[in-house]
């Protein structure tokens, strides 16, 4: 009899290539002709938080800009990050605080768990282990079937699919 088959779903962030973009994004900062005498920059704040400070919230808003197109570019989800409407402001300085979020909140493991089982209630289970999920089935098809469904579903959160045996 076949073995069950499983893979792991989980929301990690790839620090490494968050860091590349905030280098980038920094460096496109200090360069271009329409921050200059702005005082934009941006960095890092803390493990999970990236801040941009600008003197202007126009400015603030263009460097988060920047900051999107480089993550895309190095191909981070902008899923991860929790950016405030508006800036706060201290003086004349505007501060952009961004949290990344990382890991399966338990509202959104419920739900993806709920996806699961309504669109493949026989053989496909889905169990949550803390701030990830493990989908099992005797099929490997039937696991495909369920990436590609949680692919083109509209979650909130990024996801990325290890562990595929």
């Amino acid at each position: 009899m076949a073995a069950e088959s499983s893979f792991d779903i989980v929301s990690k962030i790839d620090r490494q290539e968050v860091d590349n973009a905030v280098n980038q994004a920094s460096r496109e900062l200090s360069q271009r002709f329409d921050f200059k005498g702005t005082g934009s920059t941006i960095s890092w704040a803390g493990e999970h938080a990236v801040e941009i400070k600008s003197n202007s919230e126009e400015r603030a808003k263009a460097a988060l800009d920047v900051f999107k197109s480089k993550l895309v570019k190095r191909g981070v989800s902008l899923k991860i990050l929790d950016v405030p409407e508006t800036p706060k402001v201290s003086g004349k300085e505007y501060r952009l605080p961004i949290t990344l979020k990382e890991g399966i909140s338990p509202e959104n493991a419920k739900k993806i768990a709920k996806m699961i089982r309504e669109e493949f209630p026989k053989g496909v289970k889905a169990q949550i282990q803390g701030d990830e999920l493990r989908v099992s089935s005797k099929k490997k098809d039937d696991l495909q079937a369920v990436i590609a469904m949680l692919k083109n579903s509209d979650l909130d959160v990024a996801l990325q699919f290890v562990n595929f045996r």
